[in-house]
């Protein structure tokens, strides 16, 4: 995919503080913000103005932290702000929080420029001024960065609408089942196929740098995990490492690929050095022990076991060389596919109790257990990179659709990220650059 050409020309901070927002439970409020159409002369780059602008308010309020107001509402329009600029008094009739406004111009080769403002309307302070240049045809990708500087400025965390989602699509059913890795803008737009379907693929992960995911990739009878280059769109295999390979994840620093391998009929973790190729043995063979995962320092793994024999499926965490471990989860149910947050205080969790299953998260060190989704079958859970919102798939009943459902840390926030078939096996891409 080609790339946009996205150039920041300017960023200026106002000395007011950013608003610190906690979502992590309880209910939040969000904040009015109105964004007006960015402002041009000319006819066909105010069209793209406001396309930009809507994307704009779609990504802030999908966060549950902004609510929009309608742009009916508005007593004074684009133009007049270009020529005066705010007038705070007649905002604040609205109970507006925010302002944002902008103006789009024509550049050269396919380009346009874009410069916006964001205003504290209770203060009446600028709090951020930015210009960037863009690729006309890449317009979505600029309305994201845009709703990530406003984020970012607002909450003092980094955003992440600039973001991709990959996912399996199943492309049939039945004995020779078909799927292929899908990639996507995070709200579900810009959708492309990156395998050709013709046989079964799993679990696609992001490498850190975000050029490269690993997968599972069945092989005649039996499965193993690739390497696909994003850019060049080429694929390589880890090698036939054991009888099957399973949930393969990156390092934090991209170097290795810790996954489960089943040798003698076994489960067992190991790690695989991509530069020497050195498989090294992590756990042993005596329990099922699958689904590793790095912590963000990359010096711990997180895994599932059911070496408790009395607890049955389990969380576990051991250091990154395989000593020291311990378990972290004790209620009642069977845990599996756990993922360390970015930000490393929790871990994202599937769950299945008394026939339901449920997202969950747990701290480090197993305390502090929340299950914020469930339903008849949730599964396979993902962080976005600022480690605030999670990405998991949910089957309505049996047989029935299997669909990408974002959601915050309260558990309140829910919202369907639309395919058209059904979706599998989901993970977030870095912030995109």
């Amino acid at each position: 995919m080609k790339k946009a050409l996205l150039i920041l020309c300017c960023f200026f901070i106002t000395q007011s503080h950013a608003l610190k927002i906690e979502i992590t439970k309880g209910e939040v409020r969000p904040d009015p913000i109105a964004i007006t159409n960015f402002y041009s002369e000319d006819v066909d780059l105010q069209t793209l103005g406001h396309n930009i602008a809507e994307v704009v308010g779609t990504d802030l309020v999908s966060s549950g932290l902004f609510d929009l107001i309608s742009p009916s509402a508005f007593i004074q329009k684009e133009d007049s702000l270009k020529k005066e600029g705010p007038r705070f008094a007649d905002w604040r009739l609205l109970k507006t929080r925010f302002l944002l406004t902008g103006e789009i111009k024509d550049g050269w080769g396919g380009k346009v420029t874009i410069e916006f403002s964001l205003y504290d309307v209770i203060t009446g302070q600028k709090m951020v001024s930015l210009s960037m240049e863009g690729d006309k045809t890449k317009w979505r990708k600029i309305a994201h960065m845009i709703a990530d500087a406003i984020y970012s400025r607002v909450t003092n965390e980094s955003g992440y609408f600039n973001t991709h989602i990959i996912y399996v699509e199943a492309i049939s059913k039945g004995k020779n089942p078909r799927k292929r890795i899908m990639r996507m803008d995070q709200d579900g737009e810009n959708c492309e196929g990156l395998t050709d379907g013709k046989g079964l693929v799993l679990t696609p992960r992001y490498s850190p740098d975000g050029h490269k995911i690993a997968y599972l990739a069945y092989v005649g009878n039996s499965a193993h995990v690739y390497l696909l280059n994003l850019q060049s769109k080429s694929r390589e295999s880890l090698g036939n490492l054991g009888e099957m390979n399973f949930a393969p994840r990156f390092s934090p620093d991209g170097h290795t690929v810790v996954m489960s391998l089943v040798k003698g009929g076994m489960s067992a973790i190991y790690t695989y050095d991509l530069g020497s190729k050195k498989l090294t043995k992590l756990t042993e063979h005596r329990s099922i022990d699958t689904s590793p995962c790095f912590s963000p320092d990359g010096t711990q793994i997180v895994f599932t076991s059911d070496r408790d024999r009395e607890g049955g499926e389990q969380l576990y965490i051991m250091d990154r060389n395989g000593g020291n471990v311990r378990r972290i989860s004790f209620d009642k149910g069977k845990y599996s596919q756990p993922v360390w947050s970015p930000r490393g205080d929790l871990i994202a969790f599937t769950k299945q109790l008394g026939g339901r299953f449920y997202i969950g998260v747990i701290s480090p060190e197993g305390i502090g257990e929340r299950l914020i989704a469930e339903g008849y079958l949730v599964e396979g859970s993902d962080w976005s990179p600022n480690g605030r919102y999670l990405i998991f798939t949910k089957e309505q009943g049996s047989g029935g659709k299997s669909q990408i459902y974002k959601v915050d840390l309260t558990g309140r926030n829910m919202q369907l990220v639309k395919t058209a078939r059904n979706a599998s096996d989901c993970t977030w891409s870095p912030l995109l650059k």
